[in-house]
């Protein structure tokens, strides 16, 4: 192609802009949002509105070809935008549509637009990119005996796709993905153009999706292999869609006929569900961990065909990532100090579930949380002010201190307020902050105005002590006291 003698012009002080710019700026750096826990997760400076994400799979073994489009606003003037991103190899880059230059600081993508951006201006990003899933292990995509799956708590979507990779920046998401005809393709939300004849060519197929609500990136899923989708109808005629390994799929009905009846457990006491739909994905995969991805929670086969692990036990775990629709994927963390709003109430409604079954009551639990509580705050700081985990090991922030520790904190509130004030605190709480990001001040506040008194004195041992406080009602409850 021959260029113009004007357009040859104007190509020659862009590039001679690039250049100069590229001149004044100091190098690239990696920024983040100032997390305690993550110092470097997220970006300062924006906020993300939406993603869209075309994926193109050919196997597990291969990296796809990507195309991530975010659309944003700036929140201060910009010369630069960080975005999170690793194990990927980016091929260019835009911002507003124009070319971009491009650099890696840590695990930062940094690109530097052709002018600098001000405050409350629209940010429109496109990033042509690979998304690897080989070097697994710290999270990102999952390798299964058919295909991939996604999980990306606590900091790995940015192994997947360039994003701002904190919750405290929730956002719509599309998903494109392209595969083999033959293998079935899954996302969160629902589904915008269904795998139908038109959207296939040269032997694959493009299945589309989207949220109808803002979502975390650590809550985006994906799931490829050979699938089977399962309808089936919820509350109220609600969309449920399961997504099983296809040889399973008689021996997993019966545990899969559950969720209807659990949604309807969880509304009794809380609320309306919070999404477009629900389902379980089934990963034939080993990960050690069960995911709350919105509207499609990740779980381990092996949770379902071992014969070790009590039908009572699978049923409460099934409600605590149903349970975490609410707290966690709607209700959504401010910083990961919070995480113990997440998982707290995951296993308060897992235990009230289990107790409900009559397999292991509630007060034995808390009682026995009680008893070893003061050791876990030793080994993991206490529920709202977790120990970062070691380098290389994110999954060590999921400690017994954010999970049967925290949910010690909320029976101790209602043993504090009683069961009705308590009951209308969980049900406000979901209801007044959904799609939101929040963080533990905001559930003093509102703890505090159910109850009708200030109760930060009260949960402020509880929440960050280093040993557990006296259990109201209970003066004969009892912790071994760490040295």
């Amino acid at each position: 192609m021959r260029l113009t003698t004007s357009r040859l012009r104007a190509a020659l002080l862009a590039a001679a802009s690039l250049t100069l710019v590229a001149a004044v700026l100091p190098p690239p750096q990696p920024l983040g949002i100032g997390d305690r826990l993550f110092p470097e997760l997220g970006n300062p400076g924006y906020d993300v509105r939406s993603y869209d994400l075309s994926l193109t799979y050919k196997d597990n073994r291969t990296p796809l070809d990507a195309v991530t489009v975010i659309d944003a606003r700036t929140l201060t003037a910009l010369d630069r935008v960080n975005l999170d991103f690793a194990r990927g190899k980016v091929l260019s880059a835009e911002v507003n549509g124009r070319p971009a230059p491009f650099a890696s600081a840590g695990e930062d993508l940094v690109l530097t637009p052709q002018r600098p951006l001000g405050a409350d201006e629209p940010l429109h990003i496109t990033i042509h990119h690979t998304s690897d899933p080989r070097g697994g292990g710290d999270g990102g995509w999952v390798t299964t005996a058919d295909g991939l799956a996604m999980a990306n708590q606590a900091d790995a979507a940015h192994r997947v796709f360039p994003c701002n990779d904190h919750p405290a920046d929730k956002a719509f998401f599309t998903f494109r993905i392209t595969a083999p005809n033959g293998t079935t393709a899954v996302a969160n939300g629902l589904p915008v153009l269904p795998a139908l004849p038109a959207a296939r060519s040269a032997g694959a197929t493009t299945w589309t999706y989207r949220t109808v609500h803002p979502m975390a990136t650590e809550l985006a899923q994906v799931s490829l292999g050979a699938s089977t989708v399962i309808h089936r109808e919820g509350p109220r005629g609600m969309e449920l869609r399961d997504v099983v390994p296809t040889a399973d799929r008689a021996r997993l009905e019966p545990w899969l006929k559950k969720t209807p009846a659990q949604i309807e457990w969880m509304e009794k006491r809380i609320g309306r569900y919070p999404f477009e739909t629900y389902g379980v994905l089934i990963a034939h995969a080993s990960t050690g961990f069960e995911l709350e991805t919105q509207t499609l929670s990740l779980f381990e086969r092996g949770v379902f065909t071992d014969p070790a692990y009590p039908e009572w036990y699978v049923d409460s775990i099934m409600v605590h990532e149903l349970a975490h629709q609410w707290f966690g994927d709607s209700v959504t963390p401010r910083t990961w100090s919070d995480l113990w709003l997440n998982e707290g109430h995951a296993t308060w409604y897992e235990a009230l579930y289990a107790d409900g079954l009559g397999q292991y009551t509630l007060e034995r639990r808390m009682r026995e949380a009680y008893q070893r509580s003061d050791q876990w705050r030793a080994a993991g700081g206490p529920p709202a002010e977790p120990k970062a985990a070691a380098p290389g090991e994110k999954i060590g922030l999921f400690r017994p201190v954010v999970y049967d520790g925290a949910a010690l904190v909320l029976y101790a509130l209602r043993q504090k307020i009683g069961t009705p004030a308590f009951e209308q605190l969980e049900r406000r709480w979901v209801g007044e902050h959904a799609d939101q990001v929040v963080g533990t001040e905001d559930f003093v506040r509102l703890a505090s105005e159910v109850a009708g008194e200030d109760l930060s004195a009260f949960l402020r041992p509880w929440l960050y002590g280093k040993t557990t406080p006296p259990m109201p009602g209970h003066p004969e409850w009892s912790a071994p006291k760490t040295t």
